[in-house]
């Protein structure tokens, strides 16, 4: 049966090689099952539900991949987008920005029917892409900082405790571990560095280097180990229509929109390179189909109760085990599903614990700065006020504003007026007149 719809013996590939590409796939994106409720429930949204909606989106995306596209990309809740969808939550509501990832997603659905999704994608001129994606890196490497009190560490002014001080050391040890593993090239290195971070707080408790002043740290360990997933009752299809007629609203589905743009499609692109799928114009067969599977995903975890779902780079870790078609990326699905019963554990990791996989997720991400062309004024400045405003404003929105317009305004001064896309344009207008109104 896998043979027949996966077309294993024409990839080079097979059942067993398929499955444990999946299994490396699971191990490698898995911290997305504690990372992603948490961030998210600093909106008021349910925690339990967040985890299940998660692994749900994650299977819905993982499967589209595989039926759809017959490729090893698997989805789940993208970091950055969800830091993105707290801020969005905090000026207004989580379920206007729920609303704005539904259209994002509906729209998504549409362009990449359409083909006009990859036509958008050029349209971005290369420095404020890389730009905006090393943006984000730093946006979740100060969320990282900010949720394990690693900066307390060093503001003298500020009265330390055991605690504050114990979650900061650790968080950074934690840190240096996941490096450590990600070296030696160890598989699930990110989701064993956050269980080990957790278990060192229990053990510096236990022999008295740390001494609880209100929460114990072995508090934080479950009861027990399989329960029954909670209810997504309470954040699915809560929807908020009443506000989004608003410029500012306009602009939320903008940003969500530039982001999962060029996000999607560069991992796609890395991903199928490293498999080989890319023919030798650099394009890759199929892009619809991976693209459609990406906006129905997220489409659907919009009406579940998540931010935006997307394709993870973390499948190239299947790609290098040998996978090669959409076997792989059922296979991740499926323990995804499996993962389900296991709420009680994912949900009892405190927050300064997987704040090194945020810190060393952003790392990741911040890498796209060295591709900025920093010969040219026009190019390299638009990209790092994109890059800085983004933690210093808390908005990746406002980084964005920063980027385009001002790519926009720079060529425009310097005689390059051609070189900027006539979509700049509008959107530089739209911008300026944002601030001007509001």
């Amino acid at each position: 049966m896998f043979e027949s719809f996966f077309k294993l013996k024409q990839n080079g590939t097979s059942t067993r090689t398929e499955i444990v590409a999946g299994v490396t796939t699971f191990m490698t994106m898995a911290y997305i099952l504690i990372v992603n409720p948490q961030i998210l429930s600093q909106t008021g949204m349910d925690q339990g539900a967040l985890f299940t909606v998660t692994a749900i989106a994650a299977v819905i995306g993982s499967v589209a991949m595989a039926l759809l596209a017959n490729y090893p990309f698997a989805l789940a809740p993208g970091l950055g987008l969800n830091a993105y969808f707290v801020t969005v939550a905090a000026q207004s509501s989580w379920q206007l920005a729920l609303t704005a990832v539904l259209i994002e997603g509906i729209i998504f659905i549409v362009l990449s029917v359409t083909n006009i999704r990859e036509a958008l994608f050029n349209s971005i001129p290369k420095s404020l892409k890389f730009g905006v994606s090393a943006g984000i890196g730093l946006f979740i490497v100060q969320i990282g900082f900010n949720n394990s009190s690693i900066l307390t560490l060093v503001k003298h002014d500020v009265e330390l405790n055991s605690t504050v001080i114990t979650a900061g050391l650790l968080a950074i040890i934690g840190v240096i571990v996941i490096a450590i593993l990600l070296s030696r090239k160890i598989k699930g290195a990110v989701l064993i560095g956050i269980l080990i971070t957790w278990v060192l707080a229990m053990l510096t408790e236990a022999i008295g280097l740390y001494v609880p002043d209100n929460v114990s740290f072995f508090s934080t360990i479950p009861s027990q180990i399989i329960a029954a997933p909670p209810s997504i009752s309470s954040i699915a299809f809560k929807f908020d229509f009443a506000n989004m007629w608003s410029i500012d609203f306009l602009i939320i589905i903008f940003a969500f929109l530039f982001v999962d743009l060029f996000d999607t499609l560069g991992t796609l692109i890395g991903v199928s390179s490293k498999a080989g799928y890319l023919d030798k114009n650099g394009k890759l067969p199929k892009a619809k189909q991976a693209l459609l599977a990406d906006a129905i995903a997220t489409t659907a975890g919009a009406c579940l109760g998540t931010s935006t779902t997307t394709t993870y780079i973390e499948s190239a870790a299947g790609v290098a085990d040998g996978g090669r078609t959409g076997l792989t990326s059922l296979t991740t699905a499926a323990l995804f599903l499996i993962a389900l019963p296991f709420f009680p554990i994912f949900s009892a990791i405190p927050s300064f614990a997987t704040a090194p996989a945020l810190i060393v997720v952003g790392f990741f991400m911040l890498e796209t700065i060295v591709k900025i062309d920093f010969k040219q004024v026009a190019e390299y400045v638009p990209a790092l006020l994109a890059v800085v405003a983004m933690p210093l404003t808390y908005s990746i929105s406002e980084g964005i504003i920063f980027g385009v317009v001002s790519y926009t305004v720079i060529n425009v001064c310097t005689g390059q007026a051609k070189k900027v896309h006539p979509i700049l344009y509008v959107l530089s207008i739209l911008f300026i007149l944002k601030y001007i109104i509001l």
